[in-house]
């Protein structure tokens, strides 16, 4: 079986351990904290803590799975090149462009929160100044070097992490500090309506919302293609990531939920500012809006970075045009970047067309590749862990427990979370998830017989088959 470590030669090997665990990290913290949670608290009440938490069991199991994977094959193709290997060259071109569609389409949504954003300081200046100013400064970043970026979103995250820690810390001082009010504390959880006000239902759908929140975990894979010692980096950085992201999360709802009661959260008032404001320290609505314009800065750099990785795989395997492969000095895929940026693009787009509703309409459409591409992971998975044995491949240090009772909840888990969006008011995801899959698949003949035609002939049936 040919090696698809060979198809990415040339990425440049310079992103640490912190610097891996710090981009995974700042992917994932994005809006989906600061302002996603708000939405999930109002579909689950204060049982969005159990939805919370299911969400960090189903990313523990992805985890799992990808750590042994990327350890196996530590390439930018990543789940798309395992997906090709173990299972086929069909199933790995489609999880390679629906989570480059996914990160394409995410790029977009972040583009245009950034553009609201900024109005808080400059009302009077159009929202399209700020697109192309802050687009042009992450794609000089992304086309400078992969340790550039991995520099930048190292702040970046640093700086959200910050704020998420000094959240907690103040939540807690508040509690404990004699700050309290009356209608503040454990009480909440139940006062209005019980901890599971819209029953079950409510709390499964948040699940789904949560997950919006976990996007991005998935990212160290990406990387490991340029990461030094992916044998020591990748698993270690993965088990940080989801350790701290499941602390930050839930403890951080949990504060929210015991500070202002759950029917207020997310809608009449940002709960981060509320706890800063009991405080009485100014310019709290400022302070919180310079640290939702770094997450939202953060997780467009991160996901540039993915889908112009993703992208690079594809041509280095006669899956996308030849230019989107080449490098340029410093190592980075310049053509694959370019066509990357397609989603700030579609984004001015679609903001100018739906004003109203076009951040939640992108983002519906974003989430298919990416849970696709989750989905794909525990399928792969089931495929690698039996053929891997079976050739006598390497001890590898680290090993999906459980296996392969859990790689098989993680994946139903995903799939019935997936099929339970089309009754609610997700239905978009599949209604663009699906045709996707469907327009891929009439296209593939088209570029397999591109690729026959490209490949010599002795090589054609090792690639091909």
């Amino acid at each position: 079986m040919e090696d698809k470590n060979a198809q990415e030669k040339g990425l440049k090997r310079a992103l640490k351990t912190n610097q891996l665990t710090m981009i995974a990290m700042g992917c994932a913290i994005g809006t989906g904290l600061f302002l996603g949670s708000g939405m999930a608290i109002s579909t689950a009440g204060p049982g969005v803590i159990l939805s919370y938490g299911i969400g960090a069991l189903i990313v523990l199991l992805l985890m799992g799975c990808l750590s042994e994977m990327t350890v196996a094959h530590p390439t930018s193709g990543s789940f798309g090149t395992i997906a090709e290997k173990y299972i086929s060259p069909f199933t790995g071109y489609l999880v390679r462009y629906s989570y480059w569609i996914a990160n394409v389409l995410a790029v977009g949504v972040e583009v245009s929160a950034i553009a609201v954003y900024m109005k808080y300081w400059f009302p009077h200046v159009p929202g399209i100044v700020w697109i192309v100013l802050f687009s042009a400064v992450l794609i000089y970043i992304n086309a400078t070097s992969v340790n550039a970026f991995g520099t930048f979103e190292y702040w970046f995250s640093m700086i959200k992490i910050s704020a998420i820690i000094g959240f907690i810390l103040l939540g807690a001082y508040v509690f404990f500090g004699g700050h309290a009010e009356p209608n503040m504390g454990p009480k909440n959880l139940v006062n209005d309506g019980g901890f599971l006000p819209f029953g079950w239902w409510g709390m499964w759908v948040a699940i789904f919302i949560s997950l919006f929140s976990f996007l991005g975990t998935e990212l160290i894979a990406v990387t490991a293609g340029e990461a030094k010692d992916p044998d020591v980096a990748v698993p270690k950085a993965l088990k940080a990531t989801l350790f701290r992201l499941s602390i930050f999360y839930i403890l951080t709802i949990g504060i929210m939920l015991m500070i202002v009661p759950w029917r207020s959260a997310g809608v009449e008032e940002s709960p981060f500012v509320k706890v800063i404001e009991l405080l009485n320290i100014p310019g709290a609505s400022g302070i919180m809006n310079f640290v939702i314009l770094t997450a939202a800065l953060s997780s467009m750099n991160s996901q540039l970075y993915a889908s112009t990785r993703m992208m690079f795989s594809l041509s280095q395997g006669n899956q996308a045009p030849a230019v989107f492969g080449k490098l340029s000095k410093k190592g980075v895929p310049l053509g694959a970047l370019a066509i990357s940026t397609l989603g700030i693009f579609l984004a001015a787009l679609v903001n100018a067309l739906l004003p109203e509703s076009s951040y939640a309409f992108m983002m519906g459409i974003s989430m298919f590749g990416a849970i696709f591409t989750w989905f794909m992971v525990f399928v792969s998975h089931l495929f690698f862990r039996r053929k891997w044995e079976k050739s006598g491949g390497r001890k590898l240090p680290v090993k999906m427990l459980g296996y392969p009772y859990l790689t098989i909840a993680g994946a139903v888990l995903l799939l019935s979370l997936m099929i339970t969006t089309w009754f609610t008011g997700f239905k978009i995801m599949l209604q663009f998830g699906i045709p996707w899959l469907l327009c891929l698949t009439a296209v593939y003949p088209i570029l397999k017989k591109r690729t026959i035609n490209q490949i010599p002939n002795n090589e054609i049936k090792e690639n091909i088959n």
